[in-house]
């Protein structure tokens, strides 16, 4: 089955279309930056530009940054505010006339590489993280989707996310070196090696193609390894559970 799969992130909205047999993209990535502001009605004129870039005219999966329960936000994280308690799926129904099928980003990621990625030979407790402006996480028990576990939320210093000291807009916004964040990273895996004993690891987002540059910083005794679909896993993830609901 051939799907529109599109991934939204906190700098770009990014979509094509997906072979979810083989799992992997039969078309270009059309990326347009993520409105500022990140409202709900500009956000949806993005992902209709989108859809006509491709001449869509049929389901359509979203990789959506925050928890996602039956289709509606259940909370705003990294958007504007408006978005919590919002059913996403009408939301972009109303303005592209088209199904939608939504679930968490880093849900999304996981599900690309557990089916076609680098878990797909994996069973036990697996868990995805996502590096990226956020830290998102996916977990799966013997392939099977436990979703919204969004360990990026985690308190860390000061009652704030701990997404906002380890992930990569951190480093960023703090001009930090590898060595320097990669042990603040560490902080994060080794945390929730603790409270989750995951049976195996796989970092994703980004940041993860630079990983020979922090890798040292990781002493997690969990075997972890760097997905395979990198920037394309929200998308092929999308794809994967659009067909999983198609109609």
């Amino acid at each position: 089955m051939e799907i529109l799969g599109i991934d939204i992130g906190g700098s770009g909205i990014k979509g094509a279309i997906v072979d979810t047999e083989k799992g992997h993209l039969i078309s270009d990535r059309f990326r347009i930056p993520t409105p500022e502001g990140r409202k709900p009605d500009d956000m949806a004129l993005v992902i209709k530009e989108i859809q006509e870039h491709f001449d869509w005219k049929d389901n359509i999966g979203v990789a959506f940054p925050t928890v996602v329960v039956n289709g509606k936000a259940k909370y705003h994280s990294n958007l504007d505010e408006s978005w919590r308690g919002m059913q996403i799926d009408d939301h972009f129904r109303n303005h592209c006339n088209q199904i939608f099928n939504v679930i968490n980003d880093a849900d999304a990621a996981g599900l690309a590489e557990m089916k076609y990625g680098a878990g797909r030979h994996h069973s036990g407790l697996v868990l995805m993280v996502t590096i990226g402006t956020g830290l998102g996480s996916g977990l799966f028990y013997d392939g099977v989707l436990i979703p919204n576990f969004e360990l990026g939320h985690l308190y860390y210093k000061k009652g704030q996310n701990i997404e906002h000291y380890a992930a990569d807009s951190a480093r960023k916004r703090e001009k930090l070196d590898f060595d320097v964040w990669g042990k603040r990273l560490n902080k994060f895996l080794t945390h929730v090696e603790r409270i989750v004993s995951p049976d195996f690891i796989i970092l994703a987002g980004g940041v993860s193609k630079h990983i020979h540059k922090f890798r040292d910083q990781i002493t997690i005794k969990t075997p972890f390894v760097v997905g395979e679909k990198e920037n394309n896993s929200g998308i092929i993830g999308a794809a994967a559970f659009a067909a999983d609901h198609h109609k």
